[in-house]
C-alpha cells in the first residue's frame, strides 16, 4: 500500500529556535568569519549589485543634464521656494557648466516619468522566470550573461536617445529585461549558500551593494556631466559592467559542493546546516497553492508599497533637490548621493542586528515584521512631513537623509521571507515578488510624473502623500497577513512504500 508521508524539518527544538527550522545538533559548529568563502560570494553579490544599481540609476542623475536649460524645470517647484546658490557654496551656472558636445532634450516632467519607469517593464517580465531559471541551471550563469548584456546596452543608451525617444525606450525596456534577470537570479544562490542563522547577515551584505551603487552613480555621474558630459556616464558604468563580468565568471559557484578552495569544514557546515531544507531533487512548483497564500501575498503586497517608496527617493531625489535648491549638477550629484551612503550603512548593520535578535530567542516572524516596519513607516513618515515644511537646507536634508537610511531595514524582512515560508522555491518567489514590486517601479514615476506636471504648487504633496497612502497599506497587510514559518505547501513530501 502506497501512502504519503510529509518530513517534518521542525522536529526536536526549542519553542523560539524552531522558525528557523534547523536541528542544530546535526550541524557542526563554525566559527563566523568574514574570511569565509560563504562572505566571498556576498561581497562578489555585493559589487555585483553595486554595479547593477549604478547601471539602473544612471539616468537618474543625468536626467538633470539632458532636460537642462529647457522650460520643464519650473514646473518641479511644486509650493518650494529656490534658495539662493550662494548659501550652498555653488552658482548658477549649471546651463554654461556643462560641456558643449552633450545634447540636450526637451522633455516635459510626465515623459521623464515614463523614461525613469521604462527600464521596469522589462524587469517585471524576467525577474520571477530567472529565479527559477537560476535554481536549475545557476546562478553563475544566469547572472553573469545578464551583467554582460546589461552592461551592453547601457553603453548603447546616449545613442538611443540621440536615435529618438522611441529607441531610447526601447533601449531601456530591453535592459531591463537583463537587469530583472540579475535580481531574480542571484537569489538562487542563498538557497545552497546561505545557512539559515546566517541568512539576515549575508542576504543585507549582498543586497546593500545597490545602495552604494546608487550613491556612487549619483555622486561621480554629476562631476562626470558635468567635467566630460553626460553620455560618459553611461560610458564608463558600462564599461566597468563589461570587466567585472570577467572576474564574476572566475570566483563565482553555485555551491560549496563545486567550490574549489572553500574548507572542507565550511563546506560540511554549509551543507549539514541547509540538509533539512534543500531537497536533493526538484519539485514541481506548487502554483495552486501558492496562490491561496496569504502569507506569500503579504510579502508581494508589501514588497510592492516598499518599492514604490524606494523608486521614488533613487528617482526623484536628485530632481526634487535641484527644485528647491536650484544647485548645479556636480552639487546636486553631492546632495542627493550623500543619504544613500548613510543607507549602505544601515543596510548591513540591519542584516547584523536581525541575527543578533534571532540569537536572544526572538521568534523569526518578529524579527522580519520588526525589519520591515523600519524599512517603511518611518521613511514615508518623515517625506510627508517634508513636503509641509518650509525648505530649509539643513531640515530637508536632514529629514532626506533618515528616511534614506532607514528603508534598507527591508532588506532583513519582506526581501528574505521567501526564504522562510519556502526555502525549496525560494529562488522563484523571491524572484516573483520582486517581479510584483517592480510594478511599483513603473507606475510610481509614471504617476509622479503626472502629478508634478498637472499641479505644479503642491506637486511634491501630493506625490508624497500618495507614496505614504500606499506605502501604509502594504505594511499593514505584512503585520496582519505575514508569516515565518515553513509553508504546508513548501514541505518536502516523498512517497514511500509500507
Amino acid at each position: 500500500m502506497a501512502t504519503m508521508t510529509e518530513l517534518s524539518p521542525t522536529a526536536g527544538k526549542t519553542k523560539h529556535s524552531q522558525d528557523t527550522r534547523v536541528d542544530e545538533s546535526l550541524v557542526p559548529k563554525k566559527v563566523l568569519s568574514f574570511r569565509s568563502t560563504r562572505y566571498g560570494i556576498a561581497f562578489i553579490a555585493h559589487f555585483c549589485n553595486f554595479i547593477l544599481m549604478a547601471q539602473y540609476a544612471a539616468i537618474n542623475i543625468s536626467m538633470v543634464a539632458m532636460v537642462n536649460g529647457t522650460n520643464h524645470q519650473s514646473q518641479f517647484n511644486g509650493s518650494t521656494e529656490s534658495l539662493p546658490l550662494d548659501a550652498l557654496g555653488g552658482s548658477n551656472d549649471a546651463p554654461n557648466s556643462l560641456p558643449a558636445e552633450a545634447p540636450v532634450y526637451d522633455w516635459s516632467p510626465q515623459i521623464q516619468g515614463i523614461i525613469f519607469g521604462s527600464v521596469n517593464y522589462g524587469m517585471m517580465l524576467t525577474t520571477a522566470p530567472s529565479g527559477y531559471l537560476a535554481g536549475r541551471i545557476g546562478t553563475k550563469r544566469v547572472v553573469g550573461v545578464s551583467l554582460v548584456v546589461s552592461s551592453l546596452l547601457i553603453i548603447f543608451t546616449p545613442l538611443a536617445a540621440d536615435l529618438g525617444l522611441a529607441f531610447l525606450i526601447a533601449t531601456r525596456t530591453v535592459q531591463g529585461l537583463a537587469q530583472g534577470s540579475i535580481f531574480g537570479g542571484q537569489h538562487a544562490l542563498w538557497e545552497r549558500w546561505g545557512p539559515p542563522r546566517e541568512r539576515s547577515r549575508l542576504c543585507t551584505l549582498a543586497l546593500s551593494g545597490m545602495m552604494l551603487g546608487t550613491f556612487a552613480i549619483i555622486l561621480l555621474g554629476g562631476i562626470i556631466s558635468q567635467t566630460l558630459g553626460w553620455p560618459f556616464v553611461f560610458y564608463i558604468f558600462g564599461g566597468i559592467g563589461c570587466v567585472y563580468c570577467l572576474l564574476w565568471f572566475v570566483l563565482v559557484y553555485d555551491d560549496p559542493v563545486s567550490h574549489p578552495w572553500i574548507s572542507v569544514t565550511e563546506k560540511e557546515y554549509i551543507v549539514s546546516s541547509l540538509a533539512q531544507q534543500v531537497s536533493p531533487c526538484k519539485q514541481p512548483l506548487p502554483f495552486k497553492a501558492m496562490l491561496g497564500s496569504l502569507p506569500l501575498y503579504a510579502i508581494c503586497l508589501c514588497s510592492f508599497s516598499h518599492q514604490w517608496l524606494v523608486t521614488i527617493l533613487i528617482v526623484y531625489m536628485p530632481t526634487y533637490i535641484s527644485s528647491v535648491f536650484n544647485v548645479n549638477i556636480r552639487d546636486n550629484g553631492f546632495l542627493s548621493a550623500f543619504p544613500f551612503i548613510i543607507s549602505w550603512v544601515t543596510g548591513i548593520l540591519g542584516g547584523q542586528l536581525a541575527d543578533f535578535l534571532l540569537t536572544k530567542n526572538f521568534r523569526l516572524v518578529t524579527v522580519r515584521k520588526i525589519a520591515t516596519f523600519l524599512g517603511n513607516f518611518p521613511s514615508s513618515v518623515l517625506l510627508v512631513a517634508l513636503s509641509y515644511l518650509t525648505p530649509d537646507y539643513i531640515t530637508t536634508m536632514t529629514l532626506l537623509i533618515v528616511s534614506c537610511g532607514f528603508t534598507p531595514f527591508c532588506q532583513s524582512g519582506i526581501y528574505i521571507n521567501a526564504l522562510d515560508i519556502a526555502p525549496r522555491h525560494s529562488s522563484f518567489l523571491m524572484g516573483a515578488s520582486r517581479e510584483f514590486g517592480y510594478t511599483a517601479a513603473i507606475l510610481a514615476p509614471t504617476v509622479s510624473g503626472f502629478l508634478l506636471s498637472q499641479d505644479p504648487e503642491f506637486g511634491w504633496r501630493n506625490v508624497f502623500l500618495l507614496l505614504f497612502a500606499i506605502n501604509l497599506s502594504g505594511l499593514i497587510f505584512y503585520l496582519v497577513f505575514g508569516d515565518a514559518v515553513v509553508q504546508d505547501w513548501a514541505k518536502d513530501r516523498k512517497l514511500t512504500r509500507l
